[in-house]
């Protein structure tokens, strides 16, 4: 693995000492250049947990990854800069019901304090985020911060003038990559598993978000909000060619 390759891929020209400034940089620099997508797994090409393999596909083939590869790359990243950093375990939140463990991946990262860093979650924080909850973030008109939920960490998320909701629940034991294997295989196979039932690509933008679900593109732009049906693979590939910047052989 290349840092220097990694870095270029997300265009970052920063400082890369091991600190708070430095893991700002580059989580934001991740955000606006790594697409969220599971376009392989509706391919039938089986996603891996090897950092080569990931590293190949984000860096060298320039595509994006869901939340185990994009926080695998970040990891590595992180690790070769000289930050110290762990894998966490976190429990998706969808109204009154909560994932199983190892539903999604997050980091912890030690500076001075902790931080949690997550670039593989689609719409979400865009910087990271203190464990002690002193500070958040608001993105794509949502605001972000940590919290205690029972025994647990959640991150919490609200829009303008409402309450604040879960959207994934944590805990800070360490874990090693090899225990999400079980939930990375399920994520890909199971019918009851959104990524396995539609097509998802989605990225940042510097003021908004582009996202295709199934054939439906959503573009934002601050509080302006364009949706429309895509209508042929034709038009969907060259969307994600002109749009997210992919080319993926063989998905028509």
């Amino acid at each position: 693995m290349n840092i220097d390759h990694c870095l270029d891929r997300i265009g970052y020209r920063g400082d890369i000492g091991p600190t708070l400034d430095t893991l700002r940089g580059i989580h934001q620099a991740f955000m606006l250049t790594v697409l969220f997508e599971n376009l392989d797994i509706h391919l039938g090409r089986k996603l891996s947990l090897s950092p080569d393999r990931i590293y190949d596909k984000i860096v060298t083939k320039k595509r994006g990854g869901f939340c185990y590869e994009c926080n695998i790359l970040f990891y590595e990243i992180l690790s070769r800069l000289g930050f110290r950093v762990e894998y966490l375990s976190a429990r998706m939140v969808q109204g009154r019901s909560i994932g199983a463990e190892y539903d999604h991946m997050a980091l912890n990262v030690h500076l001075e304090h902790d931080y949690l860093a997550d670039v593989g979650n689609g719409q979400s924080f865009r910087e990271p985020l203190p464990m002690d909850g002193e500070a958040g973030s608001t993105p794509e008109s949502l605001t972000y911060r940590i919290g205690p939920h029972g025994n647990n960490l959640a991150l919490y998320y609200r829009k303008p003038d409402t309450d604040w909701r879960p959207r994934f629940l944590f805990s800070l034991i360490p874990r090693d990559r090899a225990e999400f294997s079980g939930m990375c295989r399920h994520r890909q196979t199971s019918p009851e598993s959104i990524f396995f039932r539609h097509r998802i690509v989605t990225m940042a933008l510097p003021k908004g978000r582009a996202t295709m679900t199934g054939m439906r593109l959503t573009v934002t732009h601050g509080v302006e909000k364009e949706t429309r049906m895509v209508t042929t693979d034709t038009e969907y590939d060259d969307i994600l060619k002109h749009t997210f910047g992919i080319i993926i052989d063989g998905l028509s």
